[in-house]
């Protein structure tokens, strides 16, 4: 049984919790701080310690907001109260029952602080527009963002102009309060996100450069505690535009303990595109837990390339609506397990509601070490009005060590009777009839094997359509497998 870093004898005695502190900012918006709210919590009924972890993880990232954010205060406000209420996931809630999140609450968690940027980072990104976000803010000096078309913003929430680009923004936010299928990491994300990535693309606006969301972290540099932060990013793209987006995540070199929680919600309009790249890419000391929500309008596509190769726990909600017909979604993700303990999770969730939907989705995955562990679990709901509907689901996943565990769960859920659906599943090591056919060409048993595993991986790398990040995804992938 993991253990939890906080208990009820580590807080202060209910009469001192009384005493509240004023927040660290102020907002035009009434607020009743998270605090009052956990101690009216704890007055109806004793807290457990999972509890007492999420409440005292809220306040710190609450107190660590020294400034306002009034386009996302409703989020936090909405937030800080759901989490007063919303439980720590256990093994014996259906969503994690197969996923152990315990590295989380192994250590202290504060929330991250701006570290000094070592020389090594990347500071010249290989595509023509760059955002950077250290620990969650977004850095300026290591960003670049040329001359865009009319219209377009990509930028801090905190810069955007005012007037219909802030309305749009603010209309799109508030919409975010209303999805049911959020946890506690989405709230955590909410009430700790210290900054807002925005890419708004206007009506019929094209932008043929891809923009580069680099993600770097750092931990608190104290062996005994872990840091947390919480990047946000939002993409509006309304009718007619199109944009391709990149986001890579990685810690700084020797960057220590911490855990990235970030989010992404992507708003597509009528007839709109997004290209949309993945790439996670941690190293073993860190925790990654991501939402992906996109929200489709009528005739609009989203195309979704991931690889996740990093982190000792790592694992994405990715969730997406069809919200008119005609609706295109593709879906192409990747998992590595190659140490040990690690996981590699991704829960997926696509709805269609409307008539002629179309999506594929593909997912791989290789477990190659005897304590790792990945999870799949792809759900496709095709409900009542979905009538014409074209949807396929497959995930094959490559076990090359004894005892590798992967579990899948491929899920279709279909309500309308006039449809085209499919799904499938394999799970196995490498099949020895192509091994014997590599080697009857001249190849050794290394080398076909080798070559095997990598083109298994390689099927949805080489989906990325940016040549740069697909290299260095795969230049990781071959490093990992020793290659």
């Amino acid at each position: 049984m993991s253990r939890c870093c906080y208990s009820s004898t580590s807080l202060l005695p209910p009469h001192h919790r009384l005493r509240l502190s004023p927040p660290l900012y102020s907002c035009s918006l009434p607020r009743k701080p998270l605090k009052a709210l956990s101690v009216s919590a704890s007055l109806s009924a004793p807290p457990s310690d999972k509890q007492l972890f999420v409440l005292e993880l809220a306040e710190k990232l609450e107190d660590s907001l020294s400034l306002p954010l009034p386009p996302i205060q409703p989020l936090r406000d909405t937030s800080s109260q759901s989490l007063v209420s919303t439980p720590w996931p256990t093994r014996q809630s259906e969503p994690f029952r197969f996923t152990d999140i315990s590295y989380l609450t192994k250590y202290p968690v504060v929330p991250a602080q701006i570290q000094t940027i070592p020389s090594s980072f990347p500071l010249n990104s290989s595509l023509p527009i760059q955002i950077t976000l250290i620990n969650g803010l977004l850095n300026p000096s290591l960003s670049r963002i040329p001359s865009l078309p009319a219209g377009v913003f990509v930028g801090s929430i905190k810069d955007v102009p005012q007037g219909p680009i802030s309305e749009k923004i603010s209309s799109a936010i508030a919409s975010c309060s209303e999805f049911k299928e959020k946890d506690v990491f989405w709230d955590f994300n909410n009430v700790g996100a210290a900054d807002v990535a925005v890419i708004f693309v206007p009506a019929g606006v094209k932008v043929l450069d891809p923009v580069h969301l680099m993600f770097c972290y750092s931990g608190s540099g104290k062996e005994e505690e872990m840091s947390m932060c919480n990047p946000r990013v939002l993409v509006v793209v309304e009718e007619d535009a199109e944009v391709s987006v990149v986001e890579e995540h990685f810690g700084f070199d020797g960057a220590g303990r911490y855990w990235a929680n970030p989010v992404m919600e992507i708003f597509i309009g009528e007839r709109g595109k997004v290209s949309h790249s993945y790439v996670q890419r941690q190293p073993l000391n860190a925790a990654h837990i991501k939402w992906t929500v996109a929200r489709q309008e009528a005739s609009s596509t989203y195309e979704h390339v991931e690889v996740s190769i990093g982190g000792l726990l790592s694992r994405h909600n990715l969730h997406i609506q069809q919200l008119g017909p005609e609706t295109v979604t593709e879906l192409s993700t990747f998992d590595l397990v190659s140490q040990s303990n690690q996981i590699q999770d991704l829960h997926s969730r696509l709805v269609l509601d409307y008539p002629k939907g179309y999506s594929r989705q593909l997912h791989k995955c290789i477990v190659c070490n005897s304590a790792g562990r990945a999870v799949f679990d792809g759900n496709i709901r095709v409900n009542r009005f979905a009538q014409n509907t074209d949807a396929g689901q497959q995930t094959r996943s490559l076990l090359l060590a004894p005892k590798a565990l992967v579990t899948v769960k491929p899920n279709l859920q279909i309500i309308a009777d006039d449809v085209k659906c499919a799904h499938g599943a394999a799970i196995s090591d490498l099949d020895q009839n192509e091994l014997f056919y590599f080697q009857a060409r001249g190849l050794d048993l290394k080398t076909a094997r080798n070559a095997l595993v990598y083109y298994f991986g390689a099927d949805v790398i080489r989906r990325i359509p940016f040549k740069p990040i697909r290299e260095t995804a795969a230049s990781e992938v071959k490093k990992l497998l020793s290659f």
